[in-house]
């Protein structure tokens, strides 16, 4: 292995080091406690260190951010080939989003709600955000009709989104997310 290499792996495996802390810390004490100096501190390295991978905490936060998506996707892809007929790829698909939002309520704030610089909809979105639209775009490719699928994949996102938010806020009752959701689906997957 060449030295250009072995630096190219470490340099790697040190910004995974420092996402990795920085999600810990998002998801047990909040993005407050995200900083510089804690980060460093739990990751074994100088400050200067974590600014040569990252230019600040908005950085690290989209960083903390992309990898949540590559997991939602990761988890949005199960459930839609694990379930059977197309209503109920779409039904796990979201019953998949809203369970990862509830078991990472913080870091889906940072993927969702939070002031972060990533791209959506464009071309240079990253690959991991895409890939979560488009589980959630396949999911519902069966029930477009003569709907725009994107328009339609935008408008369910929208809508689930909102139920989880609103939820989570405690403006909607929590005893009947189940029935909300029957309700979403029974729009959207005829």
């Amino acid at each position: 292995m060449s030295i250009q290499a072995r630096r190219r792996r470490e340099r790697a495996e040190r910004e995974r080091l420092i996402v990795t802390a920085a999600r810990d810390l998002l998801e047990s004490e909040g993005w407050d406690a995200v900083t510089t100096r804690r980060l460093a501190d739990r990751i074994e390295y100088s400050q200067p260190v974590l600014y040569s991978h990252f230019k600040g905490k908005s950085a690290i936060m989209a960083a903390v951010a992309t990898a949540g998506f590559a997991d939602l996707a990761v988890e949005l892809r199960a459930a839609r080939v694990a379930a059977g007929e197309p209503r109920q790829a779409l039904a796990a698909v979201a019953a998949a989003y809203a369970g990862f939002a509830e078991r990472h309520p913080t870091l889906y704030e940072a993927m969702f709600t939070q002031p972060v610089d990533l791209p959506f909809g464009r071309p240079d979105t990253p690959p991991a955000l895409r890939q979560a639209y488009e589980e959630l775009r396949e999911g519902l490719r069966p029930f477009t009709r003569e709907d725009n699928v994107e328009t339609l994949t935008e408008t369910f996102w929208s809508a689930l989104h909102g139920l989880l938010v609103l939820r989570r806020s405690g403006r909607l009752p929590r005893d009947d997310h189940e029935r909300r959701l029957a309700l979403l689906l029974d729009r959207f997957a005829t």
